[in-house]
């Protein structure tokens, strides 16, 4: 592989006032002494030993570089130097109901970036996490009084199955939340049923979408074997006709399973099929079809694992999930995020090699992009992930991505994109 000539990678990571002090210092807390860790925790706890007297207090922080840049296209590479700080209460579980409230507050210390929308500076490259932006992210209420069924109403995290139709965009500073209420039931010996409503959606750009949708996700476990799932989401974006396109109705069943064979030898699959159609205030008369198969193996603590995802394009649109983490799916270089883009669809071949040295969890993805029937490519893309935990409460983690696009793909698809981030947090 062979970087375009023009790229050079950002002059970020320690040249700059207060990054490297920032990652040595968080190195350092492996060494440092587990009882003042304690502390922290208990005086979160308001001295306490045990959060179910007085609840506990729950802080997050998250600083990170990202950089971005996209080959002959006219705004500037991106520089973003971000911290976004979490900080929410726990209340203790009486009778079966708990409470959670937590404000979240996105602080820009260097913003030459689009954060999307209207944020940001336009001669920039997008970063996709608005500056200086503060909001209520979960505030809400459950109820465990019914024996195996947990309730939760209000402002919520939800993450169902792989994050590939619902999930709450975690990679962002800001993450995605819902108004929604979700019912969750396993009375049934192997099987987990969540039902539930989403009335509204705080977005990654701290924007609200009204929608109506009902969500059914149903798991059996099938012992060593793995699970059998199948779903249901049907999304009706309302109020608002620009985001009517995507509303759809989606159906699908999947089966998972990472069976261990010996003590050092585990086998991974997954095989899913997934239709959408039309639903709800989207104007539009379409069917489309979904694809994802994956096999691996994992030996000695080395993981590999080849797989292929499929997103139809058909009746002029391509297969959406508007509700989830998409970032972690068709690579980290986010080239294909914007389904509008791609009305041919796209068929993603993928490889991955990961495993652990020290402690540090190191991974490479390898990705071949083509149209649903493999008549022309879009390019190749590369990424690379090293992180590692220093206790329970502090991380560091470096990530690269480099899309290398075909010379005869369509549209901006031909572009070469690089994305680095640099990243530290520290959580209680």
């Amino acid at each position: 592989m062979t970087l375009p000539e023009k790229k050079t990678l950002p002059r970020f990571a320690l040249s700059k006032p207060g990054v490297a002090t920032l990652f040595i210092s968080l190195a350092a807390t492996q060494s440092v002494n587990a009882g003042i860790d304690q502390t922290i925790e208990e005086a979160l706890r308001f001295g306490q030993k045990n959060p179910q007297y007085y609840g506990q207090i729950k802080f997050d922080l998250n600083y990170r570089y990202e950089y971005a840049d996209t080959d002959d296209t006219e705004p500037e590479p991106a520089h973003a130097n971000t911290f976004r700080l979490r900080l929410g209460y726990l209340t203790p579980e009486i009778l079966g109901v708990q409470a959670f409230a937590e404000y979240e507050n996105l602080l820009a210390a260097q913003n030459d970036y689009r954060g999307g929308g209207v944020y940001g500076d336009p001669n920039h490259h997008v970063v996709a996490d608005p500056a200086d932006r503060h909001e209520l992210n979960r505030l809400w209420i459950t109820y465990k009084g019914i024996p195996d069924t947990v309730i939760k109403g209000g402002r919520q995290r939800i993450k169902i199955d792989d994050d590939r139709f619902i999930g709450n965009v975690g990679w962002r500073q800001m993450e995605q939340t819902y108004d929604a209420v979700l019912v969750t039931n396993d009375s049934i010996q192997d099987l987990t049923i969540n039902a539930g409503y989403i009335g509204r959606i705080k977005n990654i750009f701290s924007l609200t979408d009204n929608i109506d949708a009902p969500i059914v996700n149903i798991n059996y476990r099938m012992g060593n074997l793995g699970n059998a799932i199948g779903y249901g989401y049907w999304l009706d974006y309302r109020d608002d006709p620009a985001n009517a396109p995507k509303s759809s109705q989606t159906y699908g069943v999947r089966f998972i399973g990472s069976p261990k064979l010996t003590q050092d030898i585990s086998l991974h699959y997954t095989a899913e099929y997934s239709y959408q159609q039309d639903y709800g205030s989207n104007k539009a008369d379409f069917s489309r079809d979904r694809y994802h198969i994956m096999g691996g193996i994992s030996v000695a603590g080395i993981t590999v694992k080849g797989a292929m995802e499929q997103l139809d394009g058909r009746d002029g649109g391509v297969f959406s999930t508007p509700l989830g983490t998409n970032h972690a799916f068709q690579g980290w270089a986010d080239r294909f995020l914007n389904a509008a883009l791609y009305p041919n669809g796209v068929r993603d071949v993928n490889a991955t090699a990961a495993t652990s040295i020290a402690g540090a969890k190191l991974m490479f993805v390898y990705h071949n992009f083509k149209d649903d029937t493999s008549n022309f490519s879009y390019g190749n893309e590369y990424d690379f992930l090293i992180t590692k935990k220093f206790g329970k409460h502090y991380a560091l983690l470096a990530k690269y991505a480099y899309y290398d696009g075909d010379d005869d793909a369509p549209g901006g698809f031909k572009n070469d994109t690089q994305k680095l981030w640099l990243q530290a947090n520290v959580s209680f």
